[in-house]
């Protein structure tokens, strides 16, 4: 009992180490830059005028601001372009440490710009934010995925998405005006995201690195059985040791793919096209965009101004509760049930809020209806698409395709946030209350892809995985060419 104990607890401050300065960082940077808006505008004008003599035209205010928030995304993507050589070359832990020294001078830029009298400061700071967010988003659950067990990999690697809305939340609550978000204190609240990227500083050089990375990247056996031990408290690691050994064997001779020769592999393409579909599912399904609605729904709904920033972190709070409760579920119930249950009711939400928004002149009660299927959207994409799409590629891809999968999954997650902030506006323009009709066919059409196409990769190891995935085309190659036996199979794997 105290050797379980004991991986439990390594297990659990491997997966806090990697969260904090991980993925949570996406999520609080993401909302820390809402509460300061018109201060930050108001900055940017006081800042020209003082330059120039002359006050900003509000449009060119709107410009500069847009630019400001949508380089976030922008670093995002080169970010995540540059986590897949980053985790080959240093390792993933090594990867998570260096990669808070972006983080870092992205709270001094911004920390200081006010007193720099640059707001150029502040854009700088969130393309390296953005940076930072794009690398830790992939590494974290890559590390993660490799570094647990097999009866726990979900749970594990599904941390990566308790931490995202961790982030989201405790952005919401300190930029409230009565924390730092009132306009003497906001260079201070774009500035504390260096405070997770210390702590991480502090606690992730004492854990492990990845053990699958040090035998099979660096075939040093020694140090992976030492990595083992110390996850799994010195219990029997034999089987493990097999089953990664086995996956050593498998991807002999060959080295870590690039992006292009990823693509250009016949054997992945299935894997490539289910990380494609859900890596576009995940930001085109319209999540974010119900965030867009909350503060005017609450306002119709009857609830005061001054209430709504309160209320707000309630949307937040159920994709933080949903991720939980989907981490403790994800290895009981499955991968597979859990994307196909959450694009599922969100398809049914996305129907009911598009009649409520139509009937909300109408009906008196219309808007506590828009306002219940703003969280339960938020909810059903909690229960499985926010946290499984980022666990995917570390359990459908070997060790020597895993990098490039997570810089396509990564890079497709920040270019359609992108896409979604510069389209929605216009979607909304020409559709009016029926502007979830894009989101309702993006979330129907990859429940039925799920259904139809995705293997359940729950407690099966990565040589069953990449088998279930192959064994179609492996089939086809036989009544063409005739049946070899099971070295066929295996040599098709390989």
């Amino acid at each position: 009992m105290s050797q379980e104990q004991n991986m439990g607890r390594v297990l659990l401050l491997t997966m806090c180490a990697a969260g904090i300065g991980g993925t949570f960082q996406y999520g609080y940077n993401l909302t820390i830059i809402n509460a300061p808006t018109m201060h930050i505008q108001k900055f940017v004008n006081e800042t020209w005028l003082e330059r120039s003599g002359q006050q900003l035209d509000s449009q060119v205010i709107t410009l500069i601001w847009s630019i400001i928030v949508s380089v976030y995304p922008l670093g995002g993507f080169l970010g995540a372009l540059l986590a897949g050589p980053m985790a080959i070359r240093l390792g993933r832990k090594k990867s998570l440490l260096v990669n808070n020294l972006f983080v870092i001078l992205s709270a001094i830029l911004c920390g200081f710009s006010r007193s720099a009298k640059s707001f150029e400061m502040i854009v700088l700071g969130r393309i390296l934010a953005g940076l930072n967010s794009g690398v830790s988003m992939n590494v974290q659950p890559m590390y993660l995925a490799e570094s647990a067990p097999k009866k726990l990999r979900g749970t594990v690697a599904m941390s990566s998405a308790v931490f995202t809305a961790l982030g989201l939340v405790l952005g919401q609550v300190i930029g409230l005006s009565e924390i730092l978000g009132g306009e003497d204190c906001w260079p201070f609240l774009l500035a504390s995201n260096a405070i997770p990227a210390i702590l991480q500083l502090f606690v992730l050089p004492w854990l492990p690195e990845s053990p699958r990375y040090l035998l099979i990247d660096l075939k040093d056996k020694d140090s992976c059985i030492c990595a083992l031990q110390r996850l799994r408290g010195h219990s029997d690691i034999s089987i493990e040791m097999e089953e990664i050994l086995a996956e050593q064997a498998a991807t002999s001779g060959q080295r870590p793919k690039s992006l292009c020769e990823l693509i250009r592999e016949p054997t992945l393409r299935r894997q490539l096209l289910t990380i494609v579909v859900l890596s576009c599912a995940m930001q085109l399904c319209g999540n974010d965009s119900m965030y867009f609605y909350a503060s005017s729904i609450f306002q119709e709904a009857g609830i005061p101004l001054e209430k709504i920033q309160y209320v707000v972190i309630g949307t937040g709070s159920c994709e933080l509760i949903t991720s939980i409760t989907c981490t403790v579920f994800i290895d009981r119930v499955g991968r597979r049930a859990l994307v196909m249950g959450g694009y599922s009711l969100m398809s049914v939400w996305a129907v009911v809020f598009m009649v409520a928004l139509s009937q909300q002149g109408v009906v008196s009660w219309m808007p506590y209806l828009s306002m219940v299927c703003i969280f339960a959207y938020i909810l059903s994409f909690g229960i499985g698409p926010a946290g499984v799409t980022g666990i995917m590629p570390g359990e459908i891809f070997d060790q020597m395709a895993r990098p490039a999968a997570y810089m396509i999954c990564g890079s497709l997650i920040w270019i359609m946030l992108f896409v979604i902030g510069l389209a929605f506006p216009f979607i909304l323009q020409g559709l009016g209350h029926f502007c979830f009709i894009p989101f309702l066919v993006a979330c129907v059409s990859t429940s039925l892809y799920v259904g139809l196409f995705l293997p359940e990769t729950k407690g099966k190891s990565l040589l069953e995985i990449t088998e279930e995935f192959t064994k179609h085309s492996v089939k086809r190659k036989n009544v063409a060419n005739g049946w070899n036996g099971p070295q066929e199979i295996k040599s098709t794997m390989l």
